[in-house]
């Protein structure tokens, strides 16, 4: 087994926690901050105790990875920054949406390796810029921005612009979107060694999480098949089609076993992608969902994003917590809340 190197980049260990989510009945009606039947702050403190429910969860909290570059995506950056300035890289390419929390990583972790980067966006340029859009500017980044159709083709694009770069005797190295690469994914074939020094996996039976370019699934499961674990993991699609993703992390798992020589296979069965809770598209969020954030973030202090967490949470809530298996499949929170400050005024009809 040949294990590759790293940066010592993120804040780690993360915490595993267990959280108590108060939910009560008046929040579960509850449309919006503007709507006429909306309970009254007296009315709520005047709910009954037989209106309250607790729900105990495992949490871990890769949301405390660091700060410019908090949540997931870091850990993935460590293995490959480090390839990046073994090759004596001169700029890296990478590309996701304009709020991507990826891209804002990626510019965050290089600035301070000393790497210059170029981020392929899809978005337009805003007068005023917000969240991971805000911080990326902050970092010094150079910004190209993409429509729908040319972000269809930023794999190409970047090929492109780096073969350009070349010929001017430019090192360029090219980071996939989400870091999603068979070296990338070590970051989270390594995580379950973390975990195994917090709890005992065997009475674990699964692990929950966001899934976007599929990266944070495929070292999951690749993780506990080395670690002969049984455990699902749970991809919370949030981007591609369901078949499309399941492929993805597949092949990112089954191809990190062959790069690395992994005494382990992958156990497809341990792969559940769970679809339909990004109906609104990946850059929105539905009113149900920030409902569900607001009452969280009131029960708990702990803030969902809107691409990412938010929808993630919502399924974890419908499928996990609702039949009362929170202390036996984890919810990792991935980060991305700088994302959340781009839809503050959505946030915050749903606050008190």
């Amino acid at each position: 087994m040949k294990i590759p190197k790293k940066i010592d980049l993120a804040h780690l260990p993360t915490p595993l926690e267990v959280v108590r989510f108060r939910t009560s009945r008046n929040d579960r009606f509850r449309t919006s901050r503007n709507d006429r039947f909306r309970t009254s702050r007296n009315d709520r403190f005047r709910t009954s105790r037989n209106d309250i429910e607790y729900k105990e969860f495992l949490i871990k909290r890769d949301d405390y990875t660091g700060s410019d570059f908090l949540g997931n995506k870091i850990r993935k950056l460590e293995y490959l920054l480090y390839e990046a300035k073994k090759l004596k890289s001169d700029i890296i390419f990478t590309c996701g949406g304009d709020q991507s929390n990826h891209a804002r990583a990626t510019a965050s972790a290089a600035a301070k390796t000393g790497i210059k980067t170029r981020l392929f966006l899809w978005g337009n340029e805003k007068m005023k810029a917000e969240g991971n859009l805000f911080l990326n500017k902050m970092y010094g980044t150079d910004i190209v921005y993409l429509n729908k159709t040319e972000f269809e083709d930023v794999d190409n694009l970047m090929t492109e612009e780096r073969k350009k770069l070349f010929k001017k005797g430019k090192r360029v190295y090219v980071i996939p979107a989400g870091g999603s690469s068979t070296l990338g994914i070590w970051g989270y074939i390594s995580f379950i060694e973390e975990l195994k020094r917090q709890i005992n996996l065997k009475n674990i039976e699964g692990i929950f999480s966001a899934c976007g370019s599929g990266g944070t699934a495929a070292g999951l499961l690749a993780g506990a098949a080395l670690n002969k674990l049984k455990m699902k993991i749970f991809a919370v699609n949030v981007l591609h089609s369901k078949e499309v993703i399941r492929k993805k992390i597949l092949q990112l798992a089954e191809g990190a076993v062959l790069d690395y020589k992994l005494p382990c296979r992958i156990d497809e069965t341990k792969l559940e992608v769970i679809d339909g809770y990004s109906k609104e598209g990946y850059k929105n969020i539905s009113d149900d969902k920030l409902n569900l954030i607001a009452e969280f973030a009131r029960s708990a202090g702990i803030l969902l994003d809107p691409a990412y967490t938010g929808k993630a949470f919502c399924a974890y809530n419908d499928i996990v917590l609702n039949n009362n298996n929170g202390k036996k499949i984890i919810f990792l929170h991935t980060g991305g809340i700088y994302g959340a400050f781009s839809k503050m005024k959505s946030y915050l009809r749903y606050a008190y």
